[in-house]
């Protein structure tokens, strides 16, 4: 006879199963194989053919967590072609390539490394003429690895604004739009510096809406956003007094048209530079959907497009699997709810998590007790905020086993310490570096 505690754990491993078919699906190699094909003498991207008679050279960069098994795919496809090559990943997300030099550096906070590594790549693509071809790969994570600070600013000053804004809340749009405002490479700078080149960036996304100046911050599509949108988010979050000197000066300058803006749609330098979106969000929750039926659930994709304060979207969450059981709408159970997007933390503690973690967390709290329900919050790049983990697994016994063990769910949930509340509860998701990036995974199982 199944017990209801078989059932719970029979659930937990059927949402693990589920979140590696959404890391499958999300695979940088695979998309970059679906959507990059020999054609001829050439190779087909996309809808578009590129004939190596037309190019001296083929030129390979980028930057993001997913860099290295998308220049390997690359390198797999065209071997001796390329001539050379630059991309930068996150520590510990490299691979062995044999035409493409890397770079691991520091992230989300840059450093040293992050500066090297982008340097190499704009000196690469500065040399490039009309007649070369380069190849831009540009995964989640390129915001903080291309770092190449624009006149006046230091490494430091930028580490202490994407310290400023990833502790107010700030989320991945406005983020990004301040990067652009203090970088050389970001915002269409690298279609600037590669320009007469051809570029064609080969995208996968990490952003809610697939929007590609904000991917990576947009480093090689035209930049929508100004001086002035910079200013507003520094005043949203009343942070412009704690900025660095150097930053304040910039953005005032820019603001005072003493200093040039990002490049714009219809700017020369785009004129031969081309985009291809070869993973997405919304292709792991299908996989995820899929798998989910395969194990017995009746699935529902909700939207992959969710953002808000982690805490705040739990409670919208949970009600869907309340409804579930009390009415069987939106459908019967045995169902699978499934969610892709990024939320945000607003850091009040001094505790270890990301957001993730803290989603699980609050959620928790909210399915105390109910039977046979199985929350899971994953990042598909296998890293939630400053920590080793994915994000975190919990059902309607998690607050009570908490107790068991003298764990107060409100105290850690408070100081922003989910990481440590999961952690003796063997609870936390770790999948180690997944080298991809497409934002992050919500399930919830009701059984």
């Amino acid at each position: 006879m199944t017990t209801h505690v078989d059932q719970v754990e029979k659930m937990r491993q059927d949402a693990m199963a589920i979140f590696r078919a959404a890391l499958k699906a999300a695979d940088p190699a695979e998309a970059i194989h679906r959507y990059v094909k020999p054609a001829g003498d050439g190779i087909q991207i996309g809808e578009r053919l590129f004939n190596f008679q037309d190019y001296d050279r083929i030129l390979v960069v980028g930057a993001g967590k997913a860099g290295a098994p998308m220049a390997k795919a690359l390198e797999d496809l065209l071997g001796d072609r390329i001539a050379d090559g630059v991309i930068v990943v996150k520590e510990g997300h490299g691979l062995p390539l044999k035409h493409v030099r890397i770079h691991e550096a520091g992230h989300p906070v840059p450093d040293e490394r992050g500066i090297r590594g982008a340097e190499d790549i704009l000196a690469l693509v500065n040399e490039a003429g009309a007649r070369d071809l380069v190849l831009s790969v540009i995964s989640g994570g390129g915001s903080a690895l291309l770092v190449a600070p624009a006149e006046g600013v230091t490494l430091v000053d930028k580490q202490e604004v994407t310290r400023l804004l990833l502790a107010c809340g700030a989320d991945i749009h406005e983020i990004n739009t301040v990067r652009k405002h203090l970088s050389r490479a970001k915002g269409g700078g690298l279609a600037r510096h590669a320009y007469p080149a051809t570029v064609v960036s080969l995208i996968l996304s990490d952003v809610v809406g697939d929007d590609l100046n904000v991917i990576a911050s947009g480093p090689a599509v035209p930049d929508t956003s100004t001086f002035a949108d910079t200013r507003d988010v520094f005043s949203r979050y009343n942070i412009r007094q704690q900025l660095p000197s150097s930053v304040q000066t910039r953005i005032e300058q820019g603001l005072a048209g003493e200093i040039q803006d990002t490049p714009k749609a219809g700017e020369e330098v785009f004129r031969k530079c081309y985009s291809e979106l070869v993973g997405t969000n919304i292709q792991a929750l299908i996989a995820a959907g899929r798998e989910a039926r395969r194990h017995g659930y009746q699935s529902l994709i909700l939207s992959s497009t969710v953002e808000g304060e982690a805490r705040e979207v739990v409670k919208m969450f949970a009600a869907f699997a309340k409804e579930v059981r009390n009415s069987a709408n939106p459908l019967a159970a045995p169902a699978c709810i499934l969610c892709g997007g990024e939320t945000t933390v607003t850091i009040r503690g001094d505790g270890k998590g990301g957001r993730n973690q803290e989603f699980a967390l609050a959620s928790a709290l909210i399915i105390d007790g109910m039977p046979n329900i199985v929350v899971l919050s994953g990042g598909t790049d296998g890293t939630d905020g400053p920590t080793d983990a994915a994000g975190a697994i919990a059902d309607g016994r998690t607050i009570a086993r908490a107790g068991n063990q003298n764990l107060d769910p409100l105290d850690f949930l408070q100081r922003n310490d989910s990481y440590h509340f999961f952690e003796p509860l063997d609870d936390l998701i770790i999948t180690g570096p997944t080298r991809t990036n497409v934002s992050d995974v919500y399930m919830v199982l009701v059984g």
